[in-house]
């Protein structure tokens, strides 16, 4: 998809290849044949540039055919190149500029608490966009009002857009902060989908508390030269490259 479109982010997609997987195997709680059910699990890719790996988990699923995937970020396409609400069935949200996925989150998840709706709500974050203080303040308010039927997950893959995390801003010791603003907090290595069942399967955590499940994963994960390599948070694959990726993870 990436490929034919020229287009970019296959990084930060492949680092969250294991949790979609996951989430839409065993985890969420949703119909394809009727993507508004009323009492389906809602899930946010806060981080929407990784719109590829959405839409190629949807389409798996069965929210709409396979077919669409071949019109990604293309012009008058149906898949835009960030995650684009409302003409893609099982998209709850146009994300993309980052830093709003768990504020909306936090609203869905206190009007289901209010409505006693038994609705949760998975919120999948990047570890850059944590940068952004609307996230911190998202983060206060679930638990203020106590959301204990909201998870966020974070894709913990430790490079953002123009460096690592490290060095552009040091999030660490990242599930301590989590826990100060009183979340139940775990971490799980983001690409054991035993591991990221378990966690998942085991919200909300604690009583009363929202929960959040920190994933260390490897940006790039699966292709050799695109793992822990800044570049490919922007780079398409070329013919031969893609060749060569695809072959290392069986597909070709």
């Amino acid at each position: 998809m990436v490929h034919r479109a020229n287009a970019s982010h296959i990084g930060g997609c492949l680092s969250i290849a294991d949790l979609l997987g996951v989430l839409y195997t065993s985890v969420l709680r949703v119909d394809p044949r009727r993507p508004d059910w009323p009492l389906r699990d809602h899930f946010i890719l806060s981080k929407g540039h990784a719109a590829a790996a959405l839409y190629a988990v949807l389409a798996e699923r069965g929210f709409f055919p396979l077919e669409w995937l071949e019109d990604f970020c293309r012009d008058g396409g149906r898949l835009c190149g960030h995650v684009t609400s409302p003409r893609v069935p099982g998209v709850e949200v146009s994300t993309g500029y980052l830093g709003h996925g768990l504020s909306i989150g936090c609203g869905m998840a206190l009007a289901a608490a209010r409505a006693r709706r038994p609705t949760r709500v998975f919120v999948l974050l990047s570890d850059g966009e944590l940068d952004e203080g609307s996230t911190w303040e998202a983060i206060l308010f679930a638990a203020h009002h106590r959301l204990d039927d909201l998870v966020a997950i974070v894709d913990y893959n430790k490079i953002q857009s123009f460096g690592r995390v490290a060095d552009v801003l040091d999030l660490d010791p990242l599930a301590e902060k989590w826990r100060a603003f009183r979340w139940a907090a775990r971490e799980i290595d983001g690409h054991d989908h035993d591991a990221i069942a378990a966690a998942l399967a085991a919200v909300p955590f604690e009583t009363g508390r929202p929960s959040v499940v920190v994933a260390h994963t490897v940006k790039g994960k699966g292709v050799s030269f695109m793992e822990n390599d800044l570049a490919w948070h922007y780079k398409s694959p070329d013919p031969a490259q893609l060749a060569r990726a695809l072959a290392e993870i069986g597909a070709a």
